[in-house]
């Protein structure tokens, strides 16, 4: 009767009914039938409850009841009641049943939350619902008080939920710093006094800490509830110091205190707050307000709320000493100089009774403690609060994590524009762009590698700025922490939101190039270092050996039929990519492009028509040859003058005519297939609609990646054509992926 999830059982009975202990005969049969009458029972007696209906009112969650209706007894507990006064309640109604001369009543007993049908049905009003939060241990007290009365709990305790502790998903080995923000400087912090902080100043962390291939660092703000306006700006000012003088490689964060997300706890470990500050702005503030200075002091009356989930996730805050403060979900420890108490609420755990221990080694240490279980108060404990009141006893639970939400921002004036992203991935995050990943219960602004420097420092701001506007009218929080993550440094409890691949954030260039590189190499991000220039003849003059791989490219050395010929960029697609290149911001490892001479001072228009032919004899008479070493390259040899004439050798004339006519036969039929499909320009071009992916006849042998320079000048102009206005206008995601649209459409 104690476990609401035996319905399914009385389903299939069609409900629950009373079940008769015997079948009743007519001498067991009642002769008159008498009101309930209801008992409360408080201090070891069974005291009547004057009443002339029965409600759901007249139970109080911290008592216990006996009920009784004749033929049946029932005992109700309250949610709050201890486990020995549920055994005494037990008890009176056990003496109760046994006084009585007929047959011997049912005692039946149910627990707040659990009433059974037929109790409720005992009652004038019964609310459908009653709003009753089961405590984080009120099975295992079910359970307990079921057990002692020879019940079988196993189902009950195997229904017993397990609370999964969120993880900090960062690594709490590294080192930390701390310093506390006196006007417009920072103070050093010692090491024992670095887990205790004020709610009136505001405080600066630097934690170092082993990422996956190299140190990381998170740098942030913590704000006092109490603290002044100017300290909060300029802790927020030294902390953005501090990153940018790191070159932007370190995350920041900006939290406030009693939002404090789990990775700040459990850098820290073991937290204190005390109330008042340390800070000369705080003190010139309560001063000229005229405000008591309540800034903690160990000899006066003191009262700490212990929460946690263990030793490495433990915090110590300091509330107002009155009973009001108490909560019976948690555990306390009030001092009053030397007099020291603990205060255990009945909800709490053995787990929460240690981290009281530990606690207290460090705020009163060496000093003999004297524990208190809620209900059995000493006078002392509450003169100390100044006397009993009501208190609550529900836990203060954290906020869960929702789905979180990408957005690309652009912020220009003060005004903060974003579009979400949906169903993103790690690959929407563009290097020239600013995105924030809404978490509900905390944010991220993300900062890409070629982000400009004023916005980067604006990232801090966006992120307020968008707590404030709530685009998703979710009622985010204005103190919510709020992180800045730079591209190529991300964390790892940021990276969790993402199927994430570091290797992508450490390649080179703008997103265009990234993916292009990626979709080269078949969908695996490339790393490599920038490499030099070669040096590039615009004369045709080399100024260094030529290199062989750039031979085997040229365009006019392609002799075998079945070859994929690999093509630069066409002059038309060149023309329109140079509107919108900026040639200061170009990739190094990106040679600048060839300028071709139509018609060099130093060659006839009748060599330049001739050129091809010669160079595609010259290279592939070259292909037969055994190459110069390196040495001989670099150091040409001096040439003799011998009067001794060689002898002609027949034989290897005649081969060498062989090999020159086959040589100057290839090259013929190559220009001749090429006359009858060159454009103006002198390149092989072909129709648009054969060069799309879904062609049903689609070009063999070219280079897929780079289709747009098989286009003629007019056709190419006219299908990706836009004016550099336009252009500009679209966001920059749009921008980068309209030049991946027409380097791979």
């Amino acid at each position: 009767m104690a476990d609401p999830e035996t319905g399914e059982f009385w389903g299939f009975f069609g409900g629950f009914a009373p079940l008769p202990r015997k079948t009743a005969s007519d001498d067991d049969k009642p002769t008159d039938s008498r009101p309930p009458k209801l008992l409360c029972f408080e201090k070891g007696q069974a005291e009547p409850v004057e009443t002339d209906s029965l409600k759901r009112e007249l139970l109080d969650t911290n008592k216990c009841y006996i009920l009784d209706c004749g033929f049946e007894v029932f005992v109700w507990m309250g949610r709050n009641t201890s486990l020995d006064e549920r055994k005494i309640a037990s008890g009176v109604a056990d003496e109760l049943v046994s006084g009585t001369d007929q047959l011997k009543p049912q005692i039946i007993r149910v627990i707040e939350g659990f009433e059974t049908v037929m109790f409720r049905s005992k009652f004038d009003s019964w609310p459908q619902i009653t709003d009753v939060t089961v405590s984080e241990d009120g099975r295992g007290k079910v359970a307990a008080l079921l057990k002692r009365q020879g019940v079988n709990v196993k189902g009950l305790l195997k229904a017993d939920p397990v609370r999964e502790e969120p993880q900090p998903h960062i690594d709490c080995t590294g080192h930390l710093q701390v310093w506390r923000v006196n006007g417009q400087e920072k103070i050093l912090l010692q090491a024992s006094d670095q887990s205790k902080f004020y709610s009136g100043d505001c405080f600066i962390f630097q934690y170092t800490y082993p990422g996956e291939d190299k140190e990381d660092c998170l740098i942030g703000t913590w704000i006092g509830k109490n603290s002044v306006e100017e300290e909060r700006a300029s802790a927020n000012s030294l902390a953005s110091k501090m990153v940018e003088s790191m070159k932007f490689l370190a995350s920041q964060a900006r939290i406030y205190e009693g939002n404090e997300p789990i990775q700040f706890h459990s850098i820290l470990q073991s937290f204190i707050v005390f109330k008042g500050g340390l800070s000369e702005g705080y003190k010139t503030y309560i001063a000229q307000k005229e405000i008591p200075d309540d800034t903690y002091n160990e000899n006066g009356v003191a009262l700490f709320r212990i929460q946690g989930s263990g030793p490495d996730n433990m915090q110590a805050i300091q509330v107002e000493p009155v009973a009001s403060s108490l909560n019976s979900s948690y555990c306390y420890i009030l001092h009053n100089g030397p007099a020291v108490f603990t205060w255990s609420g009945n909800s709490t755990s053995a787990e929460n009774q240690e981290l009281v221990e530990r606690m207290l080694d460090l705020i009163k240490p060496n000093l003999q403690s004297k524990p208190q279980r809620e209900g059995s108060e000493s006078e002392q404990f509450w003169d100390f609060l100044g006397g009993k009141s009501e208190y609550p006893s529900q836990k203060i639970l954290r906020e869960p994590e929702s789905d979180p939400h990408l957005f690309s921002c652009h912020f220009s004036k003060g005004n903060l524009k974003v579009t979400e992203v949906y169903n993103f991935s790690q690959d929407d995050l563009m290097t020239e762009d600013i995105f924030i990943l809404d978490c509900h219960s905390e944010i991220f602004v993300w900062v890409g590698q070629q982000v400009d420097s004023k916005s980067r420092m604006q990232a801090l701001t966006i992120g307020e700025k968008f707590l404030e506007h709530d685009f998703l009218l979710e009622k985010l929080s204005h103190v919510a922490p709020v992180y800045v993550v730079m591209e190529g440094s991300e964390p790892p409890f940021f990276t969790r939101f993402f199927k994430w691949d570091s290797a992508k954030s450490s390649m080179l260039g703008n997103s265009f190039q990234r993916k292009l590189t990626i979709v080269k190499s078949g969908g695996a991000p490339v790393l490599d270092k920038p490499k030099r220039r070669t040096p590039v003849s615009y004369g045709g003059r080399s100024s260094s050996v030529p290199d062989k791989s750039s031979q085997r490219s040229s365009r006019s050395m392609s002799v075998s039929p079945d070859r994929v010929r690999v093509r630069g960029r066409s002059p038309a697609f060149n023309a329109l990519a140079a509107n919108f290149e900026n040639p200061n911001a170009r990739n190094l490892s990106t040679p600048p492009p060839v300028i071709r001479k139509l018609y060099p001072k130093s060659v006839t228009p009748d060599s330049a028509i001739l050129a091809p032919k010669s160079a595609a004899i010259a290279a592939l008479s070259s292909s037969f040859e055994q190459p110069p070493s390196a040495r001989e390259t670099m150091i040409p040899k001096s040439i003799k003058v011998s009067p001794v004439m060689p002898k002609s050798n027949p034989e290897k004339n005649d081969k060498e005519n062989s090999v020159s006519t086959r040589v100057e036969s290839l090259t013929i039929q190559e220009d001749v297939k090429e006359d009858e499909i060159e454009d103006e320009e002198g390149l092989v071009i072909h129709p648009y609609e054969r060069l799309k992916i879904t062609s049903t006849d689609p070009v063999p042998n070219i280079d897929v990646t780079k289709r747009e320079t098989y286009l003629s000048s007019a056709e190419f102009k006219e299908k990706f054509a836009m004016s550099k206005d336009a252009f500009y206008k679209l966001p920059k995601w749009k921008q980068n992926k309209l030049k991946m649209a027409v380097q791979l459409f």
